[in-house]
């Protein structure tokens, strides 16, 4: 039978409960939490995300992006996809910059037809992340899932949890062990930079200082290109942040920080930043990944599954969304 998130809910009303939130229970995530439940699934997210890079290639950098903003706001709970003028989704961090809400919302539909009140939205951000990579040409990891769904987004949290591109290396590294992760996280994740856009208010501040020269630690020819790109704009012009491939998901990334090509200062910082214990670390992790295109690769699905797992909901706590943008 197919139920449509009305007749849902109509049920809820009736009986007390809703269908939605009737997902399985416990309390650790699997790789194969769904494979009795809803063995569909993954056939599902492949196809929408395919889908949607097909059309925009771009779309597999801003499924990770939200999987990432996600995560480090209340943990995994899907709770950036909530509606609402005090939604995560609102915070400046988020603004004009996380995207993929729509490809989500299809995925869903989809799978409360075909399985209804059973994969959480939560879930299915991380899955679509996961398809993301592999279809740029970056790693197949194991996606773990088990996740359940948040009932109130975090607009604060996401104002003052989120690593910001202005920030030193070392503000960012503590932003990211207050939630777990350790400053190879860091380096690692910040090759997700391999794919992807920026918008020119993300790095205009490395272009000019109150000398009109451009920044020391950016490639000189690229700080003349990226003026000419940004000049007279309103700081929404968008640039590769990988200027070697854009679009393939490669070891580019920290390749081009040894050569002062990193576009945001976040991203120049793991090289070239003040030489301090953090800065020393992170320089010698780009190093060894630009080298080491394998190593990388392996690390940043070891990464991605210990980021998954930042405080998800699990066994009875939060809820099966039937629409990913309103709680049930």
């Amino acid at each position: 039978m197919e139920y449509s998130h009305c007749r849902l809910l109509l049920v809820c009303s009736v009986l007390g409960l809703c269908l939605c939130n009737q997902g399985a229970r416990g309390d650790e995530l699997t790789s194969d939490f769904y494979d009795y439940k809803c063995p569909g699934v993954y056939t599902i997210v492949q196809q929408h995300v395919f889908s949607a890079m097909r059309d925009e290639l771009r779309m597999g950098a801003s499924l990770l992006r939200l999987h990432f903003h996600d995560c480090f706001v209340n943990g995994c709970d899907g709770s950036i996809l909530l509606d609402g003028d005090k939604g995560e989704k609102f915070a400046r961090p988020n603004q004009n910059s996380v995207r993929g809400y729509e490809v989500i919302d299809a995925i869903k539909v989809d799978l409360e037809s075909m399985c209804p009140g059973v994969v959480s939205c939560a879930d299915v951000v991380a899955l679509a992340a996961g398809y993301g990579v592999l279809f740029s040409g970056g790693p197949y990891y194991d996606v773990l899932l088990g996740r359940r769904d948040g009932l109130v987004a975090n607009q604060s949290g996401a104002e003052k949890g989120l690593p910001s591109p202005f920030e030193p290396i070392s503000s960012i590294v503590q932003k990211f062990a207050d939630v777990g992760l350790d400053t190879t996280d860091v380096v690692v994740l910040s090759g997700a930079h391999t794919i992807g856009r920026a918008r020119c208010g993300l790095f205009s501040n490395r272009l000019t200082s109150t000398t009109s020269s451009a920044d020391p630690t950016l490639d000189s020819t690229m700080a003349a290109n990226l003026q000419s790109l940004c000049a007279g704009g309103d700081g929404n012009q968008t640039t590769a942040l990988d200027i070697s491939s854009a679009d393939a998901f490669d070891k580019h990334y920290y390749q081009n920080l040894l050569t002062k090509k990193g576009l945001l200062s976040s991203d120049q910082g793991l090289f070239s930043g003040d030489e301090d214990v953090v800065a020393s670390t992170t320089k010698a992790l780009v190093q060894k990944y630009s080298d080491d295109g394998e190593q990388f690769f392996s690390d940043f699905g070891a990464s991605m599954v210990k980021m998954g797992s930042i405080r998800p909901l699990t066994g009875s706590e939060g809820e099966i969304r039937c629409n990913c943008r309103v709680a049930n």
